[in-house]
């Protein structure tokens, strides 16, 4: 069972591995019947000489060439999906409402939120450690970094995977569009401890996400 779907761009991503599964999937079976239908229709027979075939006699390359036409076809609107897709999630970065730090290190993720005034790296930023909180309708930009060694910042019902990089800052960006407590994981085999390098976001409604900026700062 797939995880759910939270995310602008959750269903776009799942549509376009379901794309190359069925393109690819197809290929394959069909691929496969050809072969045992060869096998079958050629098999040893009592009195019948085997054909020896080079593979460049007409009547055979026709078989090859119009297979592979198609082929190529299947891959064009795999490419043009795959790369509508990466540019949308990867390339475009539309303004943010909020901005958020995301850290990696062995083994736990750090947050850095903005506080009551919503700008980062103010002196009523909020900062947690395997929880974060973010508001639903909501575009955020995150900056990941690492501390140590490469991690990957996956948020499974946002298909979000960005690794994290030591001494590069790179900023990626998610909107929620659904309320609830989900997982955060770290994608990138990065020690010992990898296997419990796990968090918590919170995705809340404007009061949920108002009260709880309001109580995580009177507890700074």
């Amino acid at each position: 069972m797939t995880p759910e779907l939270l995310s602008t761009y959750a269903a776009d991503i799942d549509n376009i591995i379901l794309l190359v599964a069925v393109l690819t999937g197809f290929w394959f079976v069909a691929a496969e019947g050809v072969f045992f239908w060869l096998i079958w229709r050629f098999r040893a027979k009592p009195g019948v000489k085997s054909e020896y075939l080079v593979g460049n006699e007409r009547h055979v390359m026709k078989w090859i060439t119009w297979s592979h036409g198609l082929v190529l076809i299947c891959d064009v609107f795999i490419v043009i999906g795959a790369v509508q897709v990466w540019y949308n999630v990867k390339q475009r970065l539309p303004e943010a409402d909020s901005t958020i730090r995301v850290i990696g290190q062995q083994w736990a993720w750090t947050f850095q939120h903005p506080g009551a005034d919503n700008q980062l790296d103010t002196p009523d930023d909020i900062f947690t450690v395997d929880d974060l909180h973010v508001e639903v309708d909501r575009t955020y930009h995150f900056v990941l970094e690492s501390r140590d060694v490469l991690h990957s910042f996956s948020v499974p019902v946002f298909r979000i995977k960005q690794d994290a990089i030591p001494g590069r800052a790179i900023t990626g960006w998610f909107e929620a569009t659904g309320t609830g407590e989900h997982d955060v994981q770290c994608a990138e085999i990065c020690g010992i401890g990898h296997g419990v390098m796990a968090a918590r976001i919170h995705i809340e409604d404007s009061g949920q996400h108002a009260a709880w900026i309001s109580s995580a700062s009177a507890a700074q």
